[in-house]
């Protein structure tokens, strides 16, 4: 699937579309827990329904289901809402999954505040947390349509279990589709700068764009590192940032505590110790809105990542 830089479209949208193209290249099982309009593989089960199976309201189940396919020697990937697939189901991803190794995608959508009007049950912001902390978990979080069909494709590719977050809201495409490179485990440097790093992750890179570019017309100069794998976590680009800039700002669309910013605290702290400042959901459930209103009620905006720049910035 070609996507355009520029145009607005829900990184589910792309998980459900490149899924089903990369099935006619390979031979993999997916499951679903009955959410295939709304996590996007029923593309794939139009397109391979011998090799698509729906294990109902049952997500505990189908991770377990998953575990026993590829125990047998099948890639799996298994998809519901972030809510369910990480939180409902996180005994049999670690015990049944992670514990023996298995090639395992858990291929979550919905995840974050922007689930919108479903309201805080099903406005996963724990998952990031839950999915790092599993031994020999991969955790993948990206930021545009671009990003998440490479990030698909890069879980195909690696043997073991596999976390993909995406989205429900559609967000702008700011790679380049034709020169974009992925690399499992390597930040990605979006724009250089000096006087401080913003460590972004999914749909929060393109804000710290956003708020990169506003700040540069008074003079402050922002480097902006996209983190689009939580896990392994890019220790390099991270230590670089916190030794030539001096401070870190993290945003992320997810609770502030246990996920990006987190891990790069963890990082600064052990290699280079600079202030270090989170934007993401503070400690607290979602509720149901429509997506903008949610964003700035919760302070996932631009202004607010260039409020904590700012202030990160007068720590130095």
């Amino acid at each position: 699937m070609e996507f355009k830089y520029g145009e607005k479209i829900a990184t589910r949208e792309a998980y459900g579309k490149v899924l089903a193209e990369l099935g006619a290249e390979h031979d993999f099982v997916v499951l679903d827990a009955d959410l295939a309009e709304a996590t996007k593989t029923v593309y794939f089960k139009k397109a391979f329904p011998d090799r698509f199976f729906d294990c109902g309201i049952a997500e505990s189940n189908m991770i377990g289901v998953a575990a026993g396919l590829a125990a047998a020697g099948k890639p799996v990937f298994a998809s519901s809402f972030a809510m369910f697939a990480a939180g409902r189901a996180f005994e049999q991803i670690r015990n049944s999954v992670a514990y023996p190794h298995l090639n395992v995608k858990i291929a979550a959508t919905h995840a974050g505040i922007t689930v919108g009007e479903d309201g805080a049950t099903h406005q996963c912001l724990e998952d990031l947390a839950l999915m790092r902390v599993i031994p020999g978990m991969t955790v993948v979080n990206p930021s545009d349509a671009v990003e998440a069909a490479a990030a698909l494709k890069a879980a195909l590719e690696t043997d073991g279990p596999f976390y993909l977050r995406f989205g429900r809201y559609a967000v702008p495409v700011i790679h380049d589709p034709e020169g974009y490179k992925f690399e499992l485990g390597h930040g990605e440097l979006m724009r250089d700068g000096k006087d401080v790093t913003v460590v972004a992750t999914g749909m929060m890179v393109s804000l710290a764009l956003e708020a990169a570019e506003k700040l540069a017309a008074v003079g402050i100069s922002v480097r902006v590192v996209n983190i689009h794998t939580i896990k392994p976590l890019d220790a390099d680009i991270i230590s670089a940032a916190a030794r030539e800039t001096g401070a870190i700002v993290t945003a992320e669309e997810h609770n502030f505590i246990g996920g990006l910013g987190s891990a790069v605290a963890e990082v600064v702290a052990e290699c280079c110790p600079v202030p270090v400042l989170r934007v993401g959901v503070e400690d607290t459930f979602g509720r149901s809105g429509k997506v903008p209103p949610l964003l700035e009620a919760y302070g996932l905006t631009a202004d607010n990542i260039a409020d904590k720049v700012r202030k990160a910035i007068a720590l130095k």
